[in-house]
């Protein structure tokens, strides 16, 4: 009896020391939760990437990644049998004191088939470089993390088909590049958790701007006050021992040299929206920046009835001639159901357009004109007023008065990556939609905002104020 005894002990404290080790299951059921990261694993895009301070949370959301696809247990995704991904660390040492140890701790041993190690003993991996980890998948495979560091070189990323990458930290571009083909066949993940503390590098470009505009890129910002983890007293310690510049990166995960933005109050949380159906009295005009080599950029904006801007579609393309701009820019504005006037599509556009120089023999204003496209070219130009009339859109009086949808692209790029040159002049460097946008709002149409039909209280308060004014002038 004693021995049954102390064998259901020995059981229960195996179960208890089992159900400590789970850290995954603690990290899924957890009743407070970290909502960016919930946010970062239910996205659907190929290429997702944290940016984020020092703990802000972003390296649990790889190492967790990493072992729901490793063990085919996604809560998100589709899960598959025997995947095969990497996780890429700077240098071996930063591998095994960050990415190797939050794998490990988020893995319970009894789901590990094998150890392989560059340095070190299997039985006390934790203090070795790995080299790969076996695990078992919930579908009866065996899938495999493997460790790649980019000290290594770019050689040592070539030659395997993968289902999945996780940058921690930002990695070279030549391994960055590398590292896509490694997914390509397998139509693979590639996600990263990173501090941006190396200024405008090419991730900058390719993922924050998206200059590419790929429709794969995902992409969120995470910074103390984000994660519930943290101890509010910790977050104020934290915070006065860091200068601006270094808050910047370390709290906030932000790319430095935000100081040379020509728009710095442009916020994408705050100002770029989802798309929604705008009333039709809504409807402003369209304004043009036009290109023959250079792209073409035009936007439909419109106005609510409390003067806020919103700008709601986007045609932008290079090397095209007028009449297939004129083309597209007719479909979308058939698909929006928009306004014309004696069947024509109203539009600002660049003053040079008058010019013959720009296509010949007629003038791209003429163009457009026999293409459908009433292009008005009594634009104001004045590049000063016109950027301060921008931020003060984006400022507005308490909230913005300038919102843009999520589908322009471009524009939301253009805003982001709008930098002062020399001579406090900005860089003439991707602003084709910036212009058009300063275009229009430096030329409203007088007809905006759209006048308002006004209410019964509104209505009997006019009666009674002009009956008033009749019955003071007739007792005079």
């Amino acid at each position: 009896m004693r021995e049954i005894v102390e064998r259901i002990k020995r059981i229960e404290a195996e179960e208890r020391r089992r159900k400590e080790r789970d850290n995954l299951s603690r990290y899924n059921t957890g009743r407070i939760k970290h909502l960016k990261q919930v946010a970062f694993h239910k996205c659907q895009k190929r290429n997702r990437w944290v940016f984020g301070g020092n703990r802000s949370g972003k390296t649990e959301c790889g190492a967790v990644e990493t072992v729901y696809m490793a063990r085919g247990v996604h809560p998100y995704r589709k899960n598959k049998k025997d995947v095969f991904g990497w996780v890429v660390s700077l240098s071996t040492q930063v591998q095994r004191d960050v990415a190797q140890a939050k794998v490990l701790h988020y893995l319970n041993p009894s789901w590990i088939a094998g150890i392989t190690m560059l340095s070190g003993k299997k039985d006390s991996a934790e203090y070795g470089v790995i080299d790969q980890i076996l695990i078992k998948n919930v579908f009866g495979g065996i899938s495999v993390i493997g460790f790649k560091s980019c000290d290594q070189g770019r050689e040592k990323f070539q030659g395997s088909s993968l289902d999945f990458i996780w940058f921690d930290e930002e990695p070279p571009q030549d391994v960055y590049e590398e590292c896509k083909m490694r997914v390509f066949d397998k139509k693979g993940d590639i996600f990263g958790t990173m501090k941006p503390l190396k200024g405008l590098t090419f991730i900058y470009d390719e993922i924050f701007l998206n200059k590419g505009n790929s429709k794969e890129v995902w992409y969120e910002f995470m910074e103390w006050a984000d994660n519930p983890f943290l101890d509010k007293e910790e977050i104020e310690s934290l915070s006065s021992s860091l200068s601006e510049d270094q808050a910047e990166s370390r709290r906030y995960g932000r790319f430095k040299a935000a100081q040379g933005l020509v728009y710095p109050e442009f916020d994408e949380n705050v100002h770029v929206i989802d798309p929604f159906d705008v009333p039709p009295d809504w409807q402003g005009t369209l304004s043009i920046d036009p290109g023959l080599n250079n792209p073409l950029s035009c936007h439909w904006y419109c106005v609510d009835y409390d003067g806020t801007v919103y700008v709601v579609a986007e045609h932008f393309e290079a090397g095209k001639d007028v009449s297939y701009h004129a083309k597209r820019i007719r479909e979308i504005s058939d698909a929006l159901s928009w306004k014309r006037k004696n069947g024509r599509i109203d539009a600002l556009i660049d003053s040079a357009a008058n010019q013959r120089t720009l296509s010949g023999i007629k003038s791209v204003t003429e163009l457009f004109y026999e293409n459908g496209i009433n292009a008005n070219p009594r634009v104001n130009k004045d590049l000063f007023s016109g950027i301060q009339t921008v931020k003060s859109y984006l400022i507005g009086n308490g909230k913005p008065r300038l919102y843009i949808f999520r589908n322009c692209v471009n524009l939301i790029r253009e805003l982001k990556s709008y930098f002062w040159g020399d001579d406090d002049v900005p860089k003439k460097k991707d602003d084709h939609a910036l212009d058009e946008l300063r275009y229009y709002l430096m030329t409203r149409p007088a007809t905006d905002p759209p006048k308002r039909e006004k209410t019964a209280i509104e209505k009997d308060k006019e009666k009674l104020y002009k009956r008033v004014i009749n019955e003071r002038r007739i007792g005079r």
